[in-house]
């Protein structure tokens, strides 16, 4: 076998790769809506939420409550993290990529202001306000954020049959989010803050795409994810959650209330799901792109209608059907883009 012969045959390797590591993202992520889900009513958040409410209303304390509930998410996927880095053996690249800030590191810093306080609060606000189905999909149009700006940003090379893929996933997105807006706008009663978290995890993920696809050019997506959400730890623990605990809401009396079993193992559960997710999501990037990558993880919206239908009973509607089914065209589109276009990530 020649060496241009084993160029192309590692290169489709690297591809399939790339794309088996998106799909293992987007089941992950669709099941991470089941304790994402479940832990709003669990106890103390449930009596978080009632007390803020008596006080300040039901809006701000769902924000507020959502704020705690995202904290310890991103405590348990760090958690995760470690160990899987302590199994790998890459605390001393953790260490060395830690140390060379501005040209590598910086970029998870930044990611993680985008991926927390953004798109990951987003979404639990989505699931408060809204509810689970409904907060997975909301966020189906951030590969088109994602893509443009890797795009535009640092030359991620788009083909047409990638856009043509990501347009039936967010046409598919749009058809399921706008269902649910056409069902409450019958019944008069729209939770638009809750949609409002929707588009903040759309445009939060998308943007924590391109930068973690910039910062991945010279760093290990291990190593580079684990960072990512030790920042997003420091943006909780040591800046927001205190803030606000100075302004007067319970903060710290309901993060010790949290430590019960059940409570405890939801959150275990949430963080496992959603660490490696994560690892996938960015495993991705450097082998297939920031667009494709997001592209195939998008199909996370469908997997977490069907867990979360096969989980509490509910029926999807006939719009989330229809989004599902063009959902899988425009991933099928993706999957059979040929390798050869993939050869050369970012264009000339």
């Amino acid at each position: 076998m020649d060496l241009q012969a084993l160029k192309t045959q590692e290169h489709k390797r690297r591809v399939k790769i790339g794309f088996m590591w998106a799909f293992f993202c987007a089941i992950l992520w669709g099941i991470w809506y089941i304790p994402g889900t479940v832990v709003w009513v669990l106890n103390p958040f449930d009596a978080m939420y009632s007390e803020i409410a008596a006080t300040s209303g039901d809006g701000i304390s769902l924000v507020v409550t959502a704020v705690l509930i995202t904290a310890f998410n991103a405590l348990t996927v760090i958690l995760a993290l470690m160990v899987w880095n302590g199994v790998l053996g890459k605390f001393g690249e953790m260490k060395r990529t830690l140390k060379e800030f501005h040209p590598c590191s910086k970029w998870f810093f930044l990611a993680a202001i985008f991926g927390g306080p953004m798109a990951i609060l987003g979404s639990f606000i989505a699931m408060g306000f809204v509810g689970g189905a409904f907060a997975a999909v909301a966020a189906l149009m951030y590969p088109v954020i994602g893509s443009i700006l890797a795009s535009k940003w640092y030359g991620e090379k788009i083909t047409r049959r990638a856009y043509t893929g990501i347009a039936f996933i967010i046409a598919g997105g749009f058809t399921i989010f706008g269902g649910g807006v056409l069902t409450e706008l019958g019944t008069g009663n729209i939770s638009w803050i809750g949609y409002l978290g929707g588009l903040m995890a759309a445009a939060g993920w998308g943007i924590e795409g391109a930068i973690a696809g910039k910062g991945l050019d010279i760093s290990e997506p291990d190593v580079s994810l684990t960072i990512r959400f030790i920042a997003e730890n420091i943006i909780w623990w040591i800046i927001i959650i205190p803030l606000l605990a100075i302004v007067g809401f319970p903060m710290f009396k309901y993060a010790i209330l949290a430590f019960e079993p059940l409570t405890l193992l939801t959150l275990i559960f949430a963080g496992i799901t959603f660490g490696f997710c994560y690892v996938a999501w960015y495993k991705s990037f450097p082998l297939i792109g920031v667009g494709r990558g997001q592209g195939i993880g998008n199909l996370y919206g469908l997997f977490a209608v069907i867990f979360i239908f096969l989980f509490f009973g509910d029926m999807p509607a006939w719009t989330i059907l229809l989004g599902g089914a063009l959902c899988l065209v425009g991933s099928s589109i993706m999957f059979s883009e040929s390798t050869e276009e993939l050869e050369s990530l970012r264009g000339d």
